[in-house]
């Protein structure tokens, strides 16, 4: 197949745009696909406003994104014309300590789909060899709508964290921070059995965001100390799990006072570059013999169990894909994601 096609392409920050750019090749073992959806991210977001020094422009943008198969190359096995999938979007390379130990997130020489491949803000992506190896593509069940797929990637993310954390029936669960992956690390910590939980956000239009979702106890601790709402929540004792989904500082910070004794404080979201020291009373930490752990990203297993959560149809995707619109609106998408009038913005070709 050649010809052309409509893609976001990045040139440098502020130079986001949809361009007419050739169709991708599909080689011997790749497949290409038939791009109908793909979510925008923070990491999108930053990298229009900020550049990313991952990038090498010009590249197609995207990693949040599902498809139908439409070309199979000839040494390809197990995919068929029409099959939809998404993927593990950072695709490892197989073979390091790391990827040997299944930490396939933490291998030393990831390559993004949309940072080192051409990405899914396309009407078409080819899905590079090496994805296919490492068992980077994840079948999506017929039904399943384009918009809901595209969510498997972020989702997976969370099933990471709650996977870190080792949420478990019944648990109380603290997740502060109400952005979309926020509100996504609450209904997968619910997923995984937590009986309490707790969304807290300084942004009241967030925080009324929150509130078709059913979350247990919405705090502003802008106004209320977050703290003894917590421990008001939780007998007196603290969260059995603390999720810092807010790329700030300060909210990190402050997580060890919200958890119980050997609960567990996970640091999800990055801060800045240069922006990433943080004081810490270890006190909390020492005496309360908790955890901290961080989450980055997530493996091929992660994916497949988001897509298996989408597919029961228990968590909200049509609250969460808020808004869907064209590749031509991709300023649009960037302008209702620094409003904070949208959860996760999709676009589709």
């Amino acid at each position: 197949m050649s010809g052309t096609m409509r893609a976001v392409v990045y040139r440098a920050p502020g130079q986001v745009r949809a361009e007419t750019v050739p169709v991708p090749p599909c080689g011997s073992d790749e497949i290409r696909v038939k791009v109908d959806a793909c979510a925008v991210c923070g990491t999108d977001l930053k990298t229009f406003l900020h550049g990313n020094p991952r990038i090498k422009p010009p590249k197609v943008m995207g990693h949040e994104f599902t498809g139908l198969v439409e070309t199979v190359g000839p040494r390809v096995e197990g995919f068929a014309l029409g099959d939809r999938i998404v993927m593990a979007t950072s695709i490892s390379c197989g073979r390091c300590a790391y990827c040997r130990r299944g930490w396939t997130n933490l291998c030393v020489d990831l390559a993004p789909m949309g940072f080192t491949y051409p990405g899914g803000m396309a009407e078409f992506t080819t899905v590079p060899a090496r994805a296919l190896e490492n068992g980077h593509v994840v079948k999506v069940p017929k039904g399943v709508k384009a918009e809901h797929a595209a969510l498997a990637e972020p989702l997976s993310c969370c099933v990471n964290a709650a996977e870190n954390c080792g949420i478990r029936q019944g648990d109380s669960v603290v997740v502060v921070g109400a952005g979309p992956m926020g509100i996504m690390n609450a209904c997968v910590a619910r997923e995984y059995g937590a009986a309490r939980i707790i969304l807290a956000e300084i942004n009241d239009a967030r925080l009324a965001m929150c509130e078709p979702f059913g979350f247990d106890r919405l705090v502003n601790p802008g106004r209320e100390d977050l703290a003894a709402a917590v421990r008001a929540e939780t007998d007196g004792l603290g969260a059995d799990v603390v999720i810092v989904a807010a790329p700030a500082a300060s909210p990190q910070e402050q997580a060890p006072a919200l958890a119980r004794k050997r609960g567990t404080v996970c640091l999800f979201a990055s801060l800045p570059s240069g922006k990433s020291m943080l004081a810490l009373d270890s006190r909390p930490i020492h005496y309360g013999e908790l955890r901290v752990v961080g989450t980055s990203d997530s493996t091929p297993a992660h994916v497949r169990k988001a897509v298996e959560i989408i597919c029961r149809g228990s968590i909200p995707a049509d609250r969460l894909a808020t808004h869907v619109l064209g590749l031509e609106e991709i300023d649009k998408a960037y302008a209702l994601m620094q409003s904070g009038e949208s959860l996760r913005v999709v676009l589709k070709p």
